[in-house]
This record gives C-alpha cells, structure tokens and sequence, in this order.
C-alpha cells in the first residue's frame, strides 16, 4: 500500500513512498480510513521483480551497531540507497502493537520511477474493506473482523541484518 499514488511523480519523487505490506499497520497509520486527508486506501499491487529489486538495493533506515561499520558509512549508504528498510511493530485487530516487526519499504529517486513505471500492476480501492473490518471490531466481534482480513503470508526474505546497505556497485 502506498500514499503516493494519485499525487503527481514529481512530488513522490522529493521524499518517500512507503510501501506497506501489512493490512492492519495501514489501518493503524490512516485511522481504518478517517484520518484527515486519508480517507481513501488503496492497496497497490507490484511485480515480485520490482519488490526484491526495492530490498536487495535497500539500506536500513537506521544505525545498527554491528550490521554498519559506523554511523558516518551508513549515513553516506543511506544518501546513496534507493530504498530503505524500516521494522515497524505489527498491529492487532485493535490496533494494538504486537511484539513482532512488518516491514515498511521507502522507495525513492529510482525506486519511484519504477514503482510507477513498471513495478505496479494493479491499483484498487479497499476503503469499503477496511470499514467492513472495522465494524465488527468496533462492535467487539473480533472473530468476524479477523475473517474479513485479506490473506497475508510471511515473505521469504533474508534476516533483517542482510538489509544492511547496499554495496557500491548495487546503489543504483
């Protein structure tokens, strides 16, 4: 899921579009569709292509002792990365934090372009979706809520140490 999808490039392309793989994190981050200014979600489907092309040229959104060998190459790696990664805590039904980690995906300079010129394939409307959930969850029903999520699976992806930053030959 992105924000980005009906502002013009030019405005994407100054700061990030986030990818966000997780149904309830993106409810959690636009109030299940009644935030000011984000009452339409979109879910947006990539090429599987477009996504690993994202992580494996992905820098970690912050310092990790151990993965970076100091905090000024990470810097410089991350100005240079046209991705980075970020682990947010996963949400409930509730909207709750879990104690497990979603990735977030932040995509910028040529990561935009192709996210918008070849990576995406499908744009569609899940407001109805989310208010669908939200209702029985508001109702205390979180059986009914649960089933009406859409089906998520755990990516296989490389531990989150291997998103350190990208080498210089893969920075772009």
């Amino acid at each position: 899921m992105s924000q980005c999808v009906h502002r013009r490039r030019k405005v994407c392309e100054r700061g990030l579009t986030w990818i966000k793989p997780s149904f309830l994190w993106m409810m959690y981050r636009c109030g299940w569709g009644e935030k000011a200014g984000q009452e339409t979600v979109l879910a947006v489907e990539i090429t599987r292509d477009g996504f690993e092309w994202a992580l494996e040229h992905a820098c970690l959104s912050s310092y990790t002792r151990g993965v970076h060998p100091d905090r000024a190459t990470w810097q410089r790696q991350m100005r240079r990365a046209p991705a980075r990664v970020q682990w947010d805590p996963e949400r409930d039904l509730r909207l709750q934090a879990l104690p497990y980690r979603s990735l977030q995906l932040g995509l910028t300079r040529e990561a935009v372009r192709r996210y918008a010129d070849e990576w995406t394939v499908a744009v569609r409307d899940v407001t109805p979706l989310a208010r669908a959930v939200r209702a029985p969850v508001t109702g205390g029903d979180l059986d009914a809520a649960a089933g009406l999520l859409p089906t998520e699976r755990p990516y296989p992806a490389p531990p989150a140490a291997e998103f350190g930053c990208p080498s210089p030959g893969r920075a772009g």
